[in-house]
């Protein structure tokens, strides 16, 4: 199969101010798609049969490097763009809110939690919220590695390389957590994540 970037699923400007049109024309316009292009390239070669890009991150983890790069870097930042709403942000409803509740505590306990992940993945990389086994849990994970490829069900992520923030945040990354789960995080992607768990 091959990769396709996909369309946000928001106008550019829909995040401002607390994400940038200029950081997701570059986020995702040139990163997210030197991915694809690159991804492309590689599987033109690979001999990989997959049904689905999930199916895809799972056999390329297998063979690793430049490949499952790639290929993971653009499940990743697919996932991420889905893991963000105009309308986002704050306390959750649905299913989720329950589920955090009984793994976390509370909310506010989640949140903490979750923004010491992100701050505390040193480098590049990502900060999740997952299903592990029916129990909630936060993950890191470095470069283009993901829980997809533990078993673990992914509900919602956020990048914590620099160019996700730095053109709005410079080197806040705590800040840039905060406003993620204040104002930007999709928790009707995450119910509909935990749903299919």
């Amino acid at each position: 199969m091959n990769l396709e970037l996909p369309e946000l699923p928001f106008a550019k400007e829909a995040l401002e101010p607390h994400m940038s049109a200029n950081t997701l024309g570059i986020h995702h316009g040139k990163h997210h798609n030197a991915y694809v292009v690159k991804g492309n390239k590689l599987l033109a070669d690979a001999n990989i049969s997959a049904d689905s890009l999930e199916a895809l991150v799972k056999e390329t983890a297998k063979a690793g490097g430049a490949l499952f790069n790639n290929v993971g870097q653009h499940y990743n930042h697919s996932f991420f763009w889905n893991s963000l709403s105009a309308s986002g942000g704050g306390a959750p409803g649905g299913d989720i809110a329950a589920k955090i509740d009984e793994a976390f505590g509370s909310y506010d306990d989640f949140k903490s939690e979750f923004i010491a992940g992100g701050v505390g993945q040193f480098g590049s990389g990502w900060v999740w919220l997952v299903s592990d086994d029916g129990k909630l849990k936060i993950e890191k994970s470095a470069n283009a590695e993901t829980p997809l490829t533990a078993g673990m069900t992914p509900i919602l992520v956020c990048d914590v390389w620099e160019h996700a923030y730095y053109l709005d945040f410079q080197n806040r990354r705590p800040d840039f957590l905060g406003s993620f789960l204040d104002n930007l995080v999709n928790w009707n992607f995450a119910n509909k994540n935990l749903a299919n768990a």
